[in-house]
């Protein structure tokens, strides 16, 4: 039996970024973790990016890894623009309405959890015990949980990051409300004839959302939102038909697209825990909310839930003094169902607006293709709404 103030399970991006957060805010944390995350290279783009908000790249600064995640094809993107292919007027997003440089930056996805595992790698308050995975949970005093190498290890909190299938969701007995959405999103990185502009780009089309999203080469990341079948025919039809449908698609807005990296696929769902606190047990990131991709914001999500809780957690630091049998009190129980209810609620909303809007724009009845595009106009010339949606794009 090995004791430690908190236990992380699951080390991608969200769970990587809670245990190093909370080891430089001088807790003693195990890292559960089924393999290593696959190194950055420098040859090998990742398909999977993340538009990460400024307030999370902060997060990341004051975990010491944002330094070595910025040197490495990072692209900040200034503007948004969103239209309806329907009818109606393009919506636009400029950093320079906030008083800004940047709306946010795009990031490849293993861009930072290689950053993040490296630091963990150096951090002495982090015991990580990779490859190893959870097999059971017991709650008492402190919490215990029970790994499939035989060791057990006690802690005062426990958080399960582990995904939408969350092992530890399941264990403590978590509900989760989900929907399919039929939908797959079609990722790759394409060659356009003009400039990105250092702007992403999203069209609401019949089928879902096409992102084009800015990259540091002069390529865009895109994102295709379609119906299983017609993403399975693009998946595997031949370059040029490829490139020559997604121009049409994206209405040709930065000319022809030229060239087309390889591809792939992930299902479209919406996963949303109707809790995420079980005791002394609780759930962040994907493990306790999966959202549509439309507005790239499940990462961002994942990690305000890692912000709050060292917010939390640094309010009730523990004194030196204290010994580390006690981790039970690092928290009153009252506040960490607080954090919990906060965090639910925000998550929540968040799911399910990107999935009405989802569903209003993804389809071609006939009264919402008429009301929907000229959304965007209105905002475009009542400054409060289109500041509510700066702060939503940015998180200023």
């Amino acid at each position: 039996m090995k004791s430690f103030d908190i236990a992380v399970i699951g080390a991608g991006i969200v769970g990587a970024c809670a245990a190093l957060s909370l080891a430089r805010a001088g807790y003693r944390v195990a890292l559960v973790e089924a393999h290593e995350p696959r190194p950055w290279t420098e040859e090998t783009p990742d398909l999977r990016v993340v538009a990460l908000a400024p307030d999370n790249q902060k997060l990341l600064e004051a975990c010491g890894v944002w330094k070595k995640i910025a040197g490495r094809r990072i692209q900040p993107y200034s503007d948004m623009r969103v239209w309806d292919a329907a009818a109606g007027n393009e919506l636009h997003l400029s950093a320079a309405q906030q008083a800004q440089e940047q709306l946010g930056v795009i990031v490849e996805n293993n861009n930072i959890a290689d950053a993040l595992w490296q630091a963990i790698k150096q951090e002495n308050r982090i015991a990580c015990f990779c490859p190893d995975k959870l097999q059971s949970i017991e709650q008492e005093n402190n919490v215990v949980v029970h790994l499939e190498s035989g060791l057990s290890i006690k802690a005062g909190l426990v958080f399960g990051a582990d995904g939408a299938s969350s092992k530890v969701g399941e264990l403590i007995g978590l509900k989760s409300d989900k929907k399919d959405y039929g939908q797959r999103g079609v990722v790759a990185y394409v060659k356009t004839e003009n400039s990105h502009q250092n702007t992403a780009w999203q069209r609401f089309l019949p089928t879902g959302p096409l992102a084009f999203l800015p990259c540091k080469d002069g390529r865009c990341s895109i994102v295709w939102t379609l119906p299983y079948d017609e993403a399975e025919r693009l998946l595997h039809c031949d370059e040029n038909t490829f490139c020559r449908e997604l121009t049409r698609a994206f209405d040709a807005r930065l000319g022809n697209v030229m060239e087309v990296s390889s591809r792939a696929a992930f299902p479209l769902k919406r996963s949303l825990s109707k809790e995420m606190l079980v005791g002394r047990v609780a759930l962040i990131g994907d493990a306790a909310h999966t959202v549509h991709p439309l507005a790239g914001q499940g990462v961002n999500l994942g990690l305000r839930d890692v912000a709050s809780l060292v917010n939390l957690l640094g309010e009730a630091k523990p004194s030196q003094e204290n010994s580390r049998q006690k981790t039970g009190a690092l928290v009153s129980q009252y506040k960490l169902e607080r954090w919990a209810r906060q965090r639910l609620s925000e998550n929540a909303v968040a799911a399910y607006s990107f999935e009405a809007i989802n569903r209003v724009f993804s389809n071609d009845n006939v009264l919402p293709t008429l009301l929907r595009g000229h959304v965007f106009g209105i905002a475009n010339f009542f400054p409060p709404l289109r500041t509510f949606l700066l702060k939503q794009a940015s998180s200023s």
